[in-house]
């Protein structure tokens, strides 16, 4: 009988355990997105709330499990929602809370097809994990051994860790995939007002960064070109129904 209750007791634990990880991924996406759609930094909404924008970053990043009603609130405030409105903005809602990130996607994807690219989007490179990353979108073309990891931003807040992101997920996957494959790095980015003059004031780090011309990745995608030889930076249109090349390199 005791065994029964310890076991019983673990199962229950276990289930809050993936409930409250559940609650904290919630939490941190609507935290994000409405940091996001309020235009504001980390380090903004930080200094509002009276946090660090590490425990910002920690939030947005589904690591909130331990944190208490009364860090949280405050950095609900801080992008003017009430704490139980970050339940509301789950995924499922209509509509959807990331509409504009999905229709990219969509759209990415449905240009690739005519390159011969199989895509997998929403692809883990952290199997193991218990909250694994994801690729916002992952292509392959698997006879010639060829891969793009894809991701696509909405909203340009900090460009540094965008390009740090995507190399480490481009190096993952090549770990994933081995030497014999070609793995490459592309950002797609929503041509906001915003996001042009954060690519503009910063053209010089941006061309180094994506060496490879938005023509030459265009030609990639929907004409079934060779894969180019560096990284590269594409454009969505605001409404998100078209793609269209940077003119960095």
């Amino acid at each position: 009988m005791p065994d029964r209750r310890r076991r019983r007791t673990g199962t229950a634990r276990a289930h809050a355990r993936e409930r409250a990880a559940y609650l904290a991924r919630r939490i941190g996406i609507a935290l994000r997105d409405a940091r996001r759609s309020a235009g504001l930094a980390q380090w903004q909404v930080a200094e509002r709330a009276g946090v660090s924008q590490s425990f910002v970053s920690r939030i947005e990043r589904g690591h909130g499990t331990t944190a208490s009603l009364e860090t949280l609130a405050p950095c609900a405030a801080a992008v003017g929602l009430q704490l139980a409105a970050f339940i509301e903005l789950a995924p499922g809602v209509d509509p959807p809370r990331d509409a504009e990130h999905l229709r990219r996607q969509d759209l990415v994807i449905r240009m690739a097809r005519a390159g011969g690219w199989s895509a997998r989007p929403e692809h883990p490179i952290d199997p193991d994990a218990l909250r694994s990353r994801s690729i916002d979108v992952l292509l392959e073309r698997t006879e010639a051994s060829e891969a793009v990891v894809i991701e696509v931003v909405d909203l340009l807040t900090d460009a540094g860790g965008e390009m740090r992101e995507l190399a480490d997920k481009v190096a993952a996957i090549q770990r994933q995939r081995g030497e014999a494959w070609t793995v490459r790095g592309l950002l797609v980015l929503r041509a906001t007002a915003g996001n042009r003059r954060v690519v503009r004031e910063a053209s010089a780090v941006f061309t180094a960064r994506f060496g490879a011309t938005g023509a030459a990745w265009m030609a990639a995608l929907r004409a079934g070109a060779n894969l180019p030889g560096a990284d590269g930076l594409l454009w969505t249109s605001v409404q998100g129904d078209r793609l269209y090349p940077s003119r960095l390199a």
